[in-house]
């Protein structure tokens, strides 16, 4: 879930609630069940439009900065322009993610098999490990590999 998406949530989120908490209160007790109802009915179809309209803006405002960042820094058919600079910057943008990948991949294979290292340089590896996996593998990567970092290292220092 995004962070526009959270923020739509908390605008609107529980309206409708709050919405029947007031009418109940100040609105007749002898209303019926049937009032009751179509007030609260009423109150959550309020609320769903509120949450379609915030998640339509939303969605525009990140269209917008869709374009406006294609706008700012081009697409990558703008480099094909490029004669023989265009090809090549398009290959080397490519092939970044797995050279960084298997770069910290050897680093991390070297550091659990073969290397002894201080807590200093295996605090510097695990932030590359971070930031690699980070901006270039998500933080979903992250996430699922942190633990492992973290157990392993556990393992090498009590074994």
């Amino acid at each position: 879930m995004s962070l526009l998406s959270k923020v739509v949530d908390v605008v609107t989120g529980g309206l409708a609630d709050r919405a029947y908490q007031v009418v109940k209160d100040y609105f007749p007790p002898d209303m019926s069940e049937a009032q009751r109802a179509n007030v609260q009915l009423a109150l959550q179809n309020l609320e769903l439009e509120k949450k379609r309209q915030a998640e339509q803006a939303r969605q525009a405002a990140e269209k917008q900065l869709t374009e406006r960042i294609k706008e700012l820094e081009g697409s990558a058919k703008d480099l094909l322009r490029l004669p023989i600079l265009g090809p090549l910057m398009l290959f080397l943008r490519g092939c970044q993610r797995p050279v960084w990948g298997f770069v910290t991949l050897y680093l991390d294979w070297m550091w659990f098999s073969a290397w002894t290292l201080n807590e200093q340089q295996q605090t510097a590896l695990i932030t590359i490990n971070v930031l690699v996996l980070g901006f270039l593998f998500g933080e979903r990567a992250v996430k699922n590999v942190t633990p492992l970092i973290v157990k392993a290292v556990k393992a090498k220092r009590g074994g």
